[in-house]
């Protein structure tokens, strides 16, 4: 043996460590240690699948949920390799104590749930199959909580959102929701059958029917799950949707089997009538005639857009996008729309009128023996409560004969039952129409503010129709409206509206026959006819056709329009009550004329059948004088009893061209007019406003009432 060296030392022999490997060993250790752990977590797991934590999920996931949560046969629970493999038989999952029953059940669940995304708060479930289950999801009557939302009880629903599932195989599962806000209940059934399409793995067939806002309905569709082996597959989907005549259908490509984010879909809707499909979601819309519209579908968030919208109601075109919000509270609808030419049948329901009726050519109706014109259809105050609105709404051209109107611009605006069409405008005979219009129903009155103004338009082109030639006619008319009524339709805004109605000729030109006859100055019609100067233009100097309307009942405050050779005046007014006219126009001329009728001509009847009376009581008088002195003298002094002597007061064009009341009028020497009225309908036996008069009751006038 050979002997021990005296110079050795053990603790020279081995090299020392230094504190960097230290610092480095020590946290690779415990790396190893977590990760050896885990491996055998893993393994173990993977080995048993995880069946002895049964009871323990049981009582993990009731005490999360706040729910009892029950396996009653096989359950698994493992990473199968990284993601997490869940396994159960007759799941079961209570419903809050606020309902009966179950919120859901399955006979089996078999599911692939990728793990890092479900660390951060993410339900990616790769892998679906589920079978014999039943889903219950329902709101509270009051809206307040959900069966969906676990966790506390008391606490506020949240919207339901299924959670990503990319492929699955569903079989004999039912789902139900209910929702008493919207008035919807609906049943539906879900089953996979073979795809017949390679391209597909599985087919999800599922059908339903169900109730909204009292309105049954139908549902069928399909979802087809791409196959494993196509790369870069997406779910395709089918959806058909019906109650009565109105057909809804959607398809497209889903990215997942519950992924409607950045979904590419195709809408096509029609029916009878447009708002018989808006009325499922609670929002009131004009009555249309038969629609059909397509349009691309995407949701974002709450909002679903439809874009690139297109079709037809009734025999006018439709274009535009509407995006439509449900968050939990309160439904909303913005939309931009253009129609090129709108038919005037089909803008009839933007007022109140029945586009049927119209196309049917029955624009008025009988309400108590007398024809009625304006529209009476009511606002769906109910309607209206539960949503808001914002419209932009442009129309090109209106297809209508013998009214020139083009360019219309809607700009309306719905906010928690307050209606707001402001602006209203058109293009009308070379002149332009500006409303602003206000419904506010928040009040059990609704209230309507009216507030329109016409520019200076050619009344040549206005009234061709009555038969003013715009050859020789260069006068022009101005026109205002402000009223406000009461009442949920606009007959019974009107019936009930106190404002003003002004219209205003500025100088010009206007055709001697037209003015003439007017006048019922028939020497000077025959003068001129026999002269050849019947187409000399008459000069008006300036004009006013003016109402104070009272409680609905409207009162000349005043006629009166100036020519260079007489001075209009006219006395009366009309009803919005029950549309009934009772006017009374009287010419008195300026300059010295022979055969001068010299009495009022009449304006009768009601809105929808006007009458015009040019023998009145003055006209039948003044035949009798003549008559008499021709009988008593010569045939000679018959003709005195139809001189006009020409004393007519000028007008002063001031108040006039300023729309001013009766009152405020004056002649060209500044006197007051003693021959407008006083902007009443009837005066008191002394000649004098009564008291009711003055405070804008409703008085009996030429016999209106």
């Amino acid at each position: 043996m050979a002997e021990a060296d005296p110079n050795f030392r053990p603790d020279t022999a081995r090299p020392r460590r230094s504190g960097a490997d230290s610092a480095i060993a020590i946290p690779l250790a415990i790396l190893t240690t977590i990760l050896g752990l885990i491996l055998l977590a893993w393994t173990v797991l993977y080995v048993t699948k995880g069946r002895f934590l049964k009871h323990s999920f049981e009582r993990i996931a009731s005490r999360s949920l706040e729910r009892d949560v029950r396996v009653g046969g096989d359950f698994q629970l493992y990473f199968d390799p990284l993601d997490t493999k869940f396994v159960a038989e007759g799941l079961t999952i209570s419903n809050p104590a606020w309902r009966r029953g179950l919120f859901f059940k399955s006979q089996r669940i078999d599911s692939r749930i990728a793990t890092l995304p479900l660390l951060f708060g993410k339900r990616q479930v790769k892998w679906l199959n589920l079978s014999g289950g039943t889903l219950d999801l329902a709101w509270d009557a009051k809206h307040e909580r959900n069966t969906f939302t676990f966790g506390d009880p008391n606490k506020k629903g949240k919207a339901f959102e299924l959670p990503d599932i990319r492929r699955a195989e569903v079989g004999g599962t039912r789902i139900a929701y209910l929702d008493p806000r919207m008035h919807l209940q609906t049943n539906i059934r879900v089953e996979t059958i073979r795809a017949l399409d390679t391209r597909f793995s599985g087919d999800i067939r599922f059908s339903g029917n169900g109730t909204m806002r009292d309105r049954p309905f139908t549902l069928t569709g399909s979802l087809m799950s791409p196959n494993e082996t196509v790369v870069g597959g997406e779910n395709k989907l089918n959806l058909a949707a019906r109650s009565g005549s109105t057909a809804l259908d959607i398809s497209g490509t889903l990215p997942g089997a519950t992924v409607l984010e950045g979904a590419k879909l195709k809408l096509v809707a029609r029916g009878p009538n447009l708002s018989l499909l808006l009325d499922f979601l609670g929002a009131a819309v004009p009555d249309t005639r038969t629609y059909r519209v397509t349009s691309d579908l995407t949701k974002d968030g709450s909002a679903w857009r439809l874009t690139r919208l297109a079709g037809r109601f009734g025999d006018s075109d439709l274009s535009g996008a509407i995006t439509i919000t449900m968050p939990a509270d309160r439904l909303n609808i913005a939309a931009d729309l253009r129609t090129r030419t709108l038919n005037i049948i089909d803008a009839g329901p933007f007022i109140g009128y029945d586009p049927n009726r119209l196309a049917a050519g029955k624009v008025a109706e009988t309400v108590g023996g007398t024809p009625r014109v304006l529209p009476d259809a009511p606002l769906r105050v109910d309607s209206i409560k539960r949503f808001d609105a914002q419209l932009r709404y442009h129309v090109t051209n209106l297809r209508a004969p013998h009214i020139p109107i083009s360019n219309i611009g809607l700009a309306l605006d719905l906010d928690h039952s307050l209606l707001k069409l402001s602006p209203l405008t058109f293009d009308v005979a070379g002149g332009h129409l500006w409303s602003d219009i206000s419904i506010d129903a928040r009040a059990p009155a609704v209230v309507t503010s009216y507030d329109i103004k016409l520019s200076p338009t050619p009344m040549g082109k206005l009234l061709g129709r009555f038969g003013v030639e715009e050859s020789g006619t260069t006068g022009t008319l101005s026109a205002r409206v402000k009223m406000t009524g009461t009442g949920d339709s606009v007959r019974r805004s009107l019936a009930s509206a106190n404002g003003r109605i002004a219209l205003v000729i500025p100088h010009g030109a206007f055709w001697t026959r037209n003015i003439q006859l007017a006048e019922l100055d028939l020497g000077t019609y025959f003068t001129k006819l026999l002269g050849h100067k019947l187409k000399k233009p008459v000069e008006i100097n300036c004009g006013l056709v003016a109402f104070t309307v009272r409680n609905g009942i409207a009162a000349a405050d005043p006629i009166l329009i100036d020519t260079t050779k007489n001075v209009i005046l006219g006395r009366g007014g009309f009803s919005f009550r029950n549309e009934a006219l009772d006017l009374a126009l009287r010419a008195d001329g300026k300059t010295f004329s022979l055969f001068s009728g010299q009495s009022p001509v009449g304006v009768n009847g009601y809105f929808a059948r006007p009458g015009i009376s040019v023998i009145s009581p003055q006209l039948l008088t003044r035949a009798g004088i003549g008559l008499g002195l021709a009988i008593v003298g010569t045939p000679l002094a018959g003709v005195l009893a139809f001189v006009d002597v020409g004393d007519a007061k000028s007008a002063a064009c001031g108040p006039v061209l300023s729309g001013a009341t009766a009152a405020a009028q004056r002649t060209t020497k500044g006197k007051p007019r003693d021959d407008v009225g006083h902007g009443t309908t009837a005066k008191a036996e002394n000649g004098k406003s009564t008291r009711d008069e003055r405070r804008g009751q409703r008085k009996k006038f030429l016999g209106i009432f």
